[in-house]
């Protein structure tokens, strides 16, 4: 487990981390989210003990990183896949990190198959896409076998097949019973993906809990969608409970602000056939913009205008 307890970080009169508990806990894959300065890459840095904290901790499998005999065999993590010696083969690179940790060269071999390297492992790190670094960076995660992992940011530059690779390996890694910090910009990853959220604004919590209670809870939209042919007779009594209803172009009724089970118990009330009826609610996309519209810092105010005109 990972354990944040009162977790702050100032920088001269910037407070960048402000006051974070939260646990990222075994078996899940927890999704860390916030608009760009928020305070993620900080506080995965002082997880990491890679910045000291100006108040609080966070401890790793119980203990500070900093204090942990094998960190490599504890916890992996990629937080900048551009730190890595432009002058090494990625192979070498995983070489060096496995000496140093004193884990078997065999290990190297092992996970450059997967992440899917292949030759592309022995050529030098100068010559690799964004892309490659990526995956070479989640292999010195994995290179020790830990049961902590965590990702900045592990999507970018990667294809769509990269996505969803990584997609399947951080699943694959938590239903092996890792804890999986994973941080991203791409929502709808995230939505596929995690099984717990942490979000958070201008370094401080807004909201630590499943994704299913982040999606449909307190303040998120809902709404049914129910078809039936008798549209008019099922709209009335649902009026009657006070509930508001829609009539949409394709002939469905929307019913905001109820569950299914109200729906199909009001329908069987009326003796109402129904032949659609299904829940539908914010995206997590949506949901995090309305978390976190007010912790934004570079906010556009309108469409800029153009400089000149376009000539032909």
């Amino acid at each position: 487990m990972i354990e944040v307890r009162g977790l702050t970080k100032q920088y001269g009169a910037v407070r960048a981390v402000d006051d974070l508990t939260f646990d990222v806990e075994p078996g899940k894959v927890t999704g860390f989210l916030g608009p760009n300065g928020a305070g993620k890459s900080t506080t995965m840095r002082m997880i990491l003990g890679l910045d000291r904290p100006t108040a609080g901790r966070a401890l790793v499998g119980g203990r500070p990183f900093a204090r942990l005999a094998e960190p490599l065999h504890v916890a992996g993590a990629l937080l900048d896949a551009q730190t890595v010696h432009p002058g090494r083969s990625g192979r070498d690179h995983l070489r060096v990190a496995a000496r140093t940790h004193g884990i078997p060269v065999r290990r190297v071999d092992e996970v450059i198959d997967s992440v899917g390297l292949g030759p592309a492992a022995r050529r030098r790190v100068r010559g690799y896409s964004l892309g490659m670094k990526q995956r070479l960076g989640i292999a010195t995660a994995l290179l020790g076998d830990p049961a902590v992992l965590l990702f900045d940011e592990p999507m970018n530059g990667l294809d769509l097949d990269g996505v969803r690779w990584i997609r399947r390996l951080v699943r694959d890694l938590a239903d092996e019973g890792r804890t999986v910090l994973l941080s991203s910009h791409l929502m709808s990853e995230m939505e596929q993906t995690a099984d717990h959220l942490v979000i958070i604004g201008a370094g401080r919590l807004i909201a630590d809990a499943s994704m299913q209670e982040v999606v449909r809870g307190e303040g998120a939209r809902r709404q049914v969608r129910v078809r039936t042919p008798s549209l008019d007779q099922l709209a009335g009594a649902l009026l009657r409970l006070g509930l508001r209803v829609h009539p949409t172009d394709d002939g469905d009724l929307l019913v905001e602000g109820a569950t299914a089970e109200t729906v199909g118990d009001v329908a069987l009330e009326a003796g109402v056939a129904v032949h659609r009826l299904t829940e539908e609610h914010d995206s997590l996309e949506q949901v995090y913009l309305d978390l976190t519209g007010d912790s934004v810092q570079y906010r556009v105010s309108s469409a800029p205008a153009l400089a000149g005109q376009v000539r032909r």
